[in-house]
């Protein structure tokens, strides 16, 4: 049997490479013990490859393979899923390069690293993964190239891999563009398809408003047409929350319809929201949306998608934030709206029952609310003191300390004590525009919970008691609220102009990216082809279509490569014509002779041209079939040795 060939060091050193750079991305998501684990078989892999030593026998092999299946399953208590199956991946990837020593095992090396470049594009897609996926892409080829032919210097080998890259780059253009558009996840299994999303919830409990305002991750973004509105009309609406059971405020199912229950009027607001996947159906919209196709509207005037919001979407909206809603709002609702329950915070409850008393009407008592929380000092800060088993009672009568959750909890407690209907409305306030393309854009430290009252005769009412407090919360967001705190979001700070010019670039770059690639989704497509004047898209279209450009594309890389002249084009070009000119004297060459056996046949018969002959044959054997010449001028001296040559 003939043995199989044995890897040369630098295929080992691309292979190496190759799977460092594949695997390195995958830092962030795989736990820590197994990044350890593969750190250090990396590395005994680099000790093996530079001492010499023998690969490990296969035996020690199998029981790495067990424990790292066992730490796999430790670390995620299953082994199906896209996050195990990684972590499997990536632990198999190092051991397989503790076996690799011929080029059969090289090449399940590659597809093992291609794989794991994939595999980035499960967890995101942005414009950062994908150049990382592209770098350990190029490295990959560089290191398939690697295993035929000579050896090469890093920088040609890796040269070679970019051209070949950058020359797959029409086709996948093409593929992008024709490829029926799918909807969805890329990874498909319903456990882990859509983990990992930060953003509100439809339950509130104190400090939980405030832990999503320590992330500077965007929610959402707008585009709006003309202005945008002013900061008091700023409150981007999310879940509404009208039960509660002394400490967490939940939201009620109610009806939904295809169309609003009122109607619009006021100043309209036209914009287009994009808003990042949150895995819930609300949209996050100004109140209050007129109606759109395609869109739901609950009982509480929140704007529902018709299915969770797994993926990035577009849409475009009209709001009316100065629409009166639920002048004839139900019985049941608003008994819901009162309710508190027994026993629980006796002293708000108090409170409430004074206000109510020296008032002289409903609509008197949250002013009389207000006041009372600007005369008791409370403070506006994201590290509030603990607080005792009655949450709102401590927060008044106790620490006095909150965030945004604790004041509107505490006014609608107050405010039911008192008779008056309300209920907590979370979502976000404020948002600032991008000053590279305009977009206005909105934080998770955004995040915000404000009131909504009920009063005869004029429906809901938004009421903020935070502003009371804090009113540059409203004017200036969470930074101009809480200057110099260590805990805000470093992409929220004011104080440092480089970086929110830093910030506003990447993100305007990251915006078009999610726009015009991430957003290509079937509409998009549709609409590009009709443009294009292609009335139908359906599968049998698009597949004759992408056949065809698919053919072009390599019709024309075809041509262009046969076309194309390589250096050794002029080389044989010259040796041509030192060939013609030894015929012309009598000295023709067969077809079956080499370079140097033909130069001593014709110094045999020419001993006077013997030295020139061999000198010319050598050179050419060389540059032809030689390693390649370090000598950049070595091809000119050739051609001008031929041309110099006469032979008489």
């Amino acid at each position: 049997m003939t043995p199989k060939p044995q890897l040369r060091p630098d295929q080992t050193r691309w292979l190496l490479a190759c799977a460092t750079l594949s695997l390195a991305p995958h830092a962030s998501h795989l736990p820590l013990s197994l990044i350890g684990v593969c750190g250090l078989l990396l590395g005994w892999r680099v000790v093996l490859l530079n001492q010499g030593n023998r690969l490990p026998h296969r035996v020690l092999l199998f029981a790495l393979a067990v424990s790292l299946v066992a730490l796999v399953a430790v670390e995620f208590q299953r082994l199906f899923g896209k996050e195990p199956g990684i972590a499997l991946l990536a632990g198999l990837l190092i051991i397989k390069l503790l076996e690799t020593h011929d080029v059969r095992d090289a090449r399940t090396v590659i597809l093992l690293s291609f794989f794991m470049q994939m595999g980035l594009f499960l967890y995101q897609q942005t414009m950062g993964v994908a150049a990382l996926a592209l770098a350990g892409s190029v490295s990959t080829v560089a290191a398939l190239l690697s295993l035929e032919g000579r050896a090469e210097p890093p920088r040609a080998r890796g040269m070679a891999a970019a051209r070949l890259v950058l020359q797959g780059l029409p086709l996948m253009l093409v593929l992008f563009v024709l490829f029926p558009r799918i909807q969805g996840p890329l990874w498909g299994l319903p456990a882990d398809a859509y983990t990992h999303r930060t953003g509100l919830s439809d339950s509130m409990s104190p400090g939980d408003v405030a832990r999503i305002s320590e992330s500077g991750a965007i929610a959402f973004r707008a585009r709006f047409e003309g202005d945008p509105p002013p900061p008091a009309e700023r409150y981007w609406r999310g879940p509404v929350l009208s039960e509660f059971d002394g400490r967490t405020w939940r939201q009620i199912r109610g009806s939904v319809t295809d169309a609003p229950s009122y109607r619009s009027q006021g100043t309209a607001y036209t914009y287009t929201l994009t808003l990042e996947p949150h895995n819930h159906r609300w949209l996050l919209a100004l109140d209050f949306p007129a109606a759109a196709p395609g869109l739901r509207y609950s009982s509480d005037f929140q704007l529902l998608a018709q299915a969770p919001v797994h993926t990035r979407i577009r849409v475009d909206l009209v709001s009316h934030p100065g629409t009166q809603v639920g002048l004839d709002e139900s019985d049941a609702v608003l008994r819901q709206a009162l309710y508190l329950p027994p026993e629980s915070n006796p002293r708000t409850r108090a409170l409430g029952t004074r206000l109510r008393a020296e008032a002289r009407t409903s609509g008197e008592i949250p002013a009389l609310v207000i006041a009372h929380f600007q005369a008791i000092k409370l403070a506006y800060t994201l590290d509030p003191l603990p607080l005792g088993r009655d949450d709102v009672d401590s927060f008044l009568f106790e620490t006095r300390q909150g965030f945004c959750e604790h004041f509107a909890a505490a006014f609608v407690v107050t405010l039911r004590a008192a008779g008056v209907p309300a209920r907590v409305v979370t979502g976000y306030q404020g948002g600032e525009i991008n000053a590279v393309d305009g977009t206005f854009v909105v934080r998770q430290s955004d995040a915000h919970a404000w009131a909504e009252i009920w009063l005869a005769g004029k429906g809901w009412q938004r009421i903020d008691p935070t502003a009371a407090s804090a009113p540059r919360r409203i004017d200036s967001g969470l930074a101009g609220a809480l200057p110099g705190i260590d805990r805000l979001p470093l992409r929220v700070r004011s104080d440092l102009p480089w970086l929110r010019t830093l910030r506003d670039n990447l993100e305007a770059i990251d915006n078009r990216w999610n726009q015009w690639v991430l957003g290509y989704n079937p509409a998009r497509q549709q609409a590009l082809l009709s443009a294009l004047g292609l009335a139908r898209t359906d599968w049998t279209t698009l597949t004759a279509l992408l056949a065809a450009a698919g053919a072009a594309v390599a019709g024309v890389l075809a041509a262009w490569a046969l076309r194309r002249r390589s250096p050794a084009d002029g080389i044989d070009r010259d040796w041509a014509r030192f060939c013609q000119q030894l015929a012309a004297i009598g000295i023709p060459r067969a077809p079956w002779e080499g370079p140097l056996d033909y130069a001593r046949r014709a110094g045999s018969r020419r001993p006077d041209l013997a030295p020139h002959l061999d000198a010319i044959a050598a050179t050419y054997a060389n540059l032809r079939y030689g390693r390649a010449n370090a000598d950049p001028t070595a091809r000119q001296r050739f051609h001008q040795s031929i041309k110099a040559f006469r032979p008489r």
